[in-house]
């Protein structure tokens, strides 16, 4: 049969045998492929899965030299991201791919069958465009059915082992060892199934040596057994050091689903661990089962932080309104009252209501650390109404007072990094971060993360561009999807540094999936300073409809709470009105956000819109900058100065100086835009080379930028001979507004508008509206 089988190959000419998963050849069909190779019959293209055992004959291909071994490597991140988003045809969140490259350490078909799975089970779905992974690893039959099969041949002692440390990985192994034997344990190892690891100096862990192995073995393990064995792994570890929030969080999740009485200030401290993990999901099944079990207002409270964070306040607030305040001693109404004003404030939007229970908190709590806690809770409020002085002032105290407990330094931290940047003293807020560092215990794992936000603000206001890039790579450490609200404030303090850089498309990328992983049932607060970062990313591409509907959902933000954002709305808008090639009226809306951030004390906000005014064209800010730049720490408000006095004074020369020191500081589209200026000054002085320089740089800068327009490069790329206010209103005709409409919307009057539109038709030698329309429309880039 096989001199049969050889005599048929022969036969051919050029033949080429391709055999998949030949390690499971059997005896006769190896022997014929040796001799086929042997004789140089045909070229052969043979695959062996690593770990599993292969006939002599076929190991005797390469030994011997008749084939060439090929060890194909895994996947790296980028490549395991490629294709993922190959498959889905979309984005990839940032933290499901890291899960997901973890879970099947780069192996393409450990991955295909995740990704098939994880459709299937619905834990892989889409979310505004961006496809995230929430919940366990599901691992199809297919799958399951090749990892059974080496499982099969490990033995009931190492299946035994398996079990235990499926339902807890990782485990110490003298613990796994004391449970389920050391010859056990040490097959296991041998056989490549588990992996030992020093996951610190004195703990040697036991740990599956690929993640899906523990998914497959937790199928064999039915409901009793698992409660039995979770209740022996928790006779061995209860009495063991339980010092790390990772240790008390696990032996809170066994304690759950096992067959031993649950601790209930086990369940509580674990909560708390989860939440400073900032592992809402997690801290919210392990507070709502210590609040079931009788932990009473202290697991109440935690659970109800856990659901405010995730969006779902209806349920945060059902859960303290069980509580009546009259029964509370000062200590229980603290715990009570901060999450339940917190909820009022920021999540229903219920201002008058939150503010009713400070009154009661202040009126009530006598004990003097318990009421620094309640005045870090009501500078916060203050801040957010955008009373940036009352809120700061209190802030401030509260940090300095060496008794104030945890709580209130973090909340007041959490204040101060918010209004500091803002009112330009980011440079004062820096020790308050550092502080925040340094400390590796928090009583809020999402205050902790906000406070970083607000280290990254403060360093992008004064201009500290790099060290801010740094922070946010320090501060984007998440290992869960369970994290991936902390994880979403990451990708939006990313998003921060990129839009002042003028990384665009960069900005876009992280603040969409921020706010995709932000979705939820009620409006996050969060959701708003992201997207008028995101609009304003949006308006700098040019693409003005994206930029509309970030605003329009901006507007499910509204009232006092969110004040404080008030400026920053504007100059969004302001950008949109550029994008649309509305001048004049983005001058004023930037004029108009300089305002109300003055009015504010938000001095740096003041000086970046009078910045933007100045790139729009209006040469009217230079004093005003230059005044405002005495209270703004940093090295960016005196370059916004050098920018406006040299626009106002015509100075090409010097704008073209300026471009370079913008440049030099990271703030690209800010450079290309003092370039354009200058070229436009320079081609009205007729000075050749010195327009084609600025020009080209400008262009060049912009490009950088993701291919950034703005209204002074559009003009320096192709200057058309019209006023700003005769661009303004042809954009509006261009919308489709009549003149009496435009006239309206301009506070002009018709005859002023009809006006402006033969001189622009004139200008351009064209006849019409619509002609005109489409002339500006090219010009813009629309």
């Amino acid at each position: 049969m096989i001199a049969s089988a050889r005599e048929s190959i022969l036969a051919g000419e050029n033949t080429v045998i391709g055999i998949d998963d030949a390690h499971l050849l059997d005896q006769l069909s190896a022997t014929l492929v040796q001799q086929i190779a042997v004789d140089r019959a045909g070229r052969i293209v043979a695959t062996i899965r690593s770990g599993e055992s292969v006939p002599d004959a076929v190991t005797s291909l390469w030994k011997d030299g008749y084939l060439q071994r090929l060890e194909l490597q895994p996947f790296t991140k980028q490549e395991s991201i490629v294709l993922i988003q190959s498959v889905l045809g979309g984005t990839l969140e940032g933290l499901s791919a890291d899960v997901m490259w973890e879970s099947s350490s780069g192996n393409p078909l450990f991955l295909r069958h995740m990704v098939e799975g994880a459709l299937e089970a619905g834990t892989l779905a889409e979310v505004d465009g961006v496809w995230q992974w929430r919940g366990p690893t599901v691992v199809p039959s297919g799958l399951a059915a090749l990892l059974e099969s080496r499982l099969n041949r490990a033995g009931d002692d190492v299946i035994n082992a398996l079990k235990l440390l499926a339902l807890c990985e990782p485990l110490d192994i003298d613990a796994l060892c004391e449970l389920a034997g050391v010859e056990a344990v040490d097959t296991a190892e041998v056989q490549g199934l588990i992996r030992i690891v020093h996951d610190d100096p004195d703990i040697i862990n036991a740990r599956f040596s690929h993640p899906l192995y523990g998914d497959v073995i937790r199928r064999r393990v039915g409901t009793a057994l698992a409660r039995k064995l979770r209740g022996r792994l928790v006779q061995v570890l209860r009495d063991r050091d339980l010092s790390s929030p990772a240790s008390r969080i696990r032996l809170a999740q066994l304690y759950i689903g096992s067959d031993q009485e649950v601790d209930t200030d086990l369940l509580v401290a674990a909560a708390k661990d989860a939440i400073f993990l900032s592992h809402l999901p997690l801290g919210e099944r392990l507070a709502n089962r210590a609040f079931e079990r009788g932990g009473g207002l202290r697991a109440a409270a935690l659970l109800s932080r856990a659901l405010l964070w995730q969006g779902r306040p209806a349920q945060a607030d059902e859960i303290l309104t069980r509580f009546d305040p009259a029964d509370l001693d000062e200590l229980q109404l603290v715990q009570w009252g901060i999450p339940h004003l917190s909820n009022l404030f920021w999540s229903m939007n219920e201002v008058a209501r939150a503010h009713e229970v400070m009154a009661l908190l202040r009126g009530r709590v006598t004990h003097p650390s318990l009421q620094l806690i309640v005045e870090a809770t009501a500078s916060a409020l203050a801040v957010h109404e955008n009373r940036i002085g009352e809120g700061l002032v209190t802030a401030e105290r509260v940090l300095a007072d060496p008794s104030a407990p945890k709580q209130a330094f973090e909340f007041a931290a959490f204040t101060a990094g918010l209004a500091m940047p803002v009112a330009g003293r980011g440079g004062d807020f820096e020790p308050i971060a550092a502080r925040c560092r340094a400390e590796q215990k928090a009583t809020d794992g999402m205050i902790r993360v906000m406070v970083r936000y607000c280290d990254v603000l403060a360093l992008t206001y004064m201009g500290e561009l790099d060290l801010a890039d740094q922070r946010v790579a320090e501060y984007a450490e998440f290992s869960s999807a369970g994290q991936f609200q902390g994880w979403a404030i990451a990708k939006i303090m990313a998003g921060l540094v990129a839009t002042y850089r003028g990384r665009f498309p960069q900005a876009v990328s992280s603040i969409e999936q921020a706010l995709a992983a932000l979705a939820a049932e009620a409006p996050l607060p969060w959701r708003l300073p992201a997207r008028l970062l995101l609009a304003r990313a949006y308006a700098a591409l040019g693409s003005i409809d994206q930029a509309e509907r970030v605003l329009e959902d901006a507007k499910e933000h509204r009232g006092r709470s969110v004040a404080l954002h008030d400026p920053q709305l504007v100059i969004a808008k302001s950008w949109l009105a550029a994008a649309k090639g509305a001048q004049r009226s983005a001058v004023e809306l930037a004029l108009a956000a300089a305002d109300c951030a003055r009015d504010a004390g938000q001095f740096a906000v003041e000086a970046e819109a009078l910045h933007h005014a100045a790139r729009f064209g209006d040469g009217t800010v230079a004093s005003r900058l230059a005044a405002v730049g005495e209270r703004v720490d940093g090295p960016v408000v005196p370059l916004y100065a050098r920018h406006a006095a040299a626009l106002a004074s015509g100075d090409g020369r010097a704008l073209d100086a300026v471009s370079v020191g913008f440049e030099g500081a990271g703030l690209l589209l800010s450079a290309a835009d003092s370039a354009a200026q200058a070229a436009l000054l320079h081609a009205r002085t007729e000075q050749r080379r010195a327009t084609t320089e600025s020009s080209a740089r400008a262009l060049r800068l912009a490009e950088l930028c993701g291919g950034a327009t703005t209204p002074a490069i559009r003009s320096a790329a192709r200057p058309l001979p019209v006023t700003s206010r005769e661009r303004e209103i042809v954009a509006l005709v261009a919308e489709g507004l009549s003149n009496r409409e435009i006239a309206e919307r301009l506070t002009l009057s018709v005859r002023t508008v009809e006006g402006h539109l033969y001189r622009a038709c004139t200008k351009l030698d064209v006849t019409d509206r619509d002609e005109l329309a489409k002339v500006v429309q090219q010009d813009s880039g629309r």
